[in-house]
């Protein structure tokens, strides 16, 4: 990005590699020694083109599959010292309000009460507040990967798989929603996402809605479609990928799910995310 203290970070080059860690996690809590081998081979590749693009600093940061990994400060350590990098480990709770100065960054003070959603591939963040800190934040284990990987079954999903989906998102939700409950009162409620976003176009495309906003009424009608659909046939939808195709049920039950526990009738789709987070909170450190 081009990024300066009092500047919006503008993007000026991307360069991506879907490694989805979650899905090479063992029984014992460990990382695969194939996960391992890819995400060194993937850091290798982007270091090289980090290069190409003349960037100046680096800021390479890790989430919840790392974090939670038996062997992550092992793996973290060897990668830091192999690639002379200081990859740094987000908790749950700093990810999420990071991700929340992102969305209040991008709406302004003018949007009042923000409730921020996000589902990732290992972990799902909400976070709730009037400032750039929020109230309260939390994480939780409701990864869109991480419960395909740990839940699901069968091409396409069994029913079976998919009510066990569907009690342990409830159950999990149920579990934060009394703290969570105490600051419904919001005036926007924000989706970061690119599995939310990924949901807002489906439902557009499907029901009704411009792909920026997500409709509990619309997700609530696609939800069984698509989990009635195998593989091949999500992956031809428009804005999934074949990688996105095996996770996006499990995204969406844990959309439907927060949405309809914590009364959201829509969430307005934000195009910054933890990345910018990461970058506004430099910028800041940079500036102070």
């Amino acid at each position: 990005m081009d990024a300066a203290p009092g500047a919006r970070p503008n993007p000026s080059f991307n360069y991506k590699i879907e490694v989805r860690l979650t899905e090479y996690l063992l029984p014992n809590g460990e990382i695969s020694d194939e996960g391992i081998k890819i995400l060194r081979e993937s850091i290798k590749k982007s270091l090289i083109e980090a290069k190409k693009a003349r960037t100046e600093e680096l800021l390479p940061f890790a989430t919840s599959a790392l974090r939670e990994a038996n062997n992550g400060n092992a793996i973290i350590a060897s990668i830091n010292s192999e690639f002379e990098i200081d990859l740094q480990v987000l908790g749950g709770e700093d990810e999420a309000k990071i991700t929340f100065l992102a969305a209040r960054r991008w709406y302004g003070w003018s949007s009042g009460r923000l409730l921020m959603v996000d589902i990732g591939g290992g972990s799902l963040e909400m976070a709730v507040g009037v400032n750039e800190v929020p109230d309260i934040a939390c994480s939780l284990p409701l990864g869109a990967s991480r419960l395909t990987k740990n839940l699901l079954e069968g091409d396409p999903y069994s029913k079976k798989s998919i009510r066990n989906l569907r009690d342990y998102v409830e159950s999990s939700i149920a579990e934060v929603l009394p703290t969570m409950l105490q600051h419904q009162e919001t005036d926007r409620a924000i989706a970061t996402s690119k599995t939310l976003r990924t949901l807002a176009r489906l439902c557009g495309d499907w029901i009704d809605g411009d792909g920026k906003t997500l409709k509990l009424d619309a997700l609530r009608k696609i939800t069984p479609k698509l989990a009635e659909m195998n593989h091949e046939e999500r992956s031809e939808l428009p804005g999934v990928s074949s990688t996105r195709a095996r996770q996006i049920v499990a995204g969406a039950f844990v959309a439907e799910s927060v949405m309809r526990n914590l009364d959201i009738p829509e969430m307005q789709v934000c195009p910054w995310a933890l990345r910018e987070g990461i970058v506004l909170k430099y910028l800041d450190w940079m500036d102070s």
